[in-house]
């Protein structure tokens, strides 16, 4: 459902893009800038803006799970498990306007953004 949509608005907007491993790097920066907004719409008190940025980082962390290539093994099953768990965490932060929560997807992702960086090269 929102798989598709995150991969085409960010195949939209860089058209130009060099390889999947950079469209994986930009997914992870897409989700850690959509939680930063999350966290200051929860601040602000704003459901609306709250709502709309959550589900943009449930969306973009749809698409990296239907992307995962599951016959690499354990990593993309250890990558499934905390995909999914990210999203579990987004629905706590918005139900219950926790910014606990969304730091704790936001440190997940900046984990990483830095070890894909680091294993790639493409920062």
């Amino acid at each position: 459902m929102y798989g598709s949509t995150a991969h085409n608005i960010y195949a939209q907007n860089n058209v130009g893009i060099e390889s999947p491993a950079k469209l994986i790097e930009m997914l992870y920066e897409g989700v850690l800038r959509f939680n930063a907004q999350a966290k200051k719409a929860i601040k602000d008190g704003d459901i609306e803006k709250r709502v709309h940025w959550i589900n943009r980082s449930t969306a973009i962390i749809t698409e990296l799970i239907s992307i995962l290539d599951m016959k690499q093994g354990n990593v993309s099953e250890y990558l499934e498990g905390l995909y999914n768990y990210e999203i579990k965490l987004l629905a706590e932060a918005g139900a219950l306007n926790s910014i606990e929560k969304m730091d704790e997807v936001s440190n997940v992702f900046k984990g990483l953004l830095e070890a894909w960086r680091e294993s790639t090269d493409v920062a």
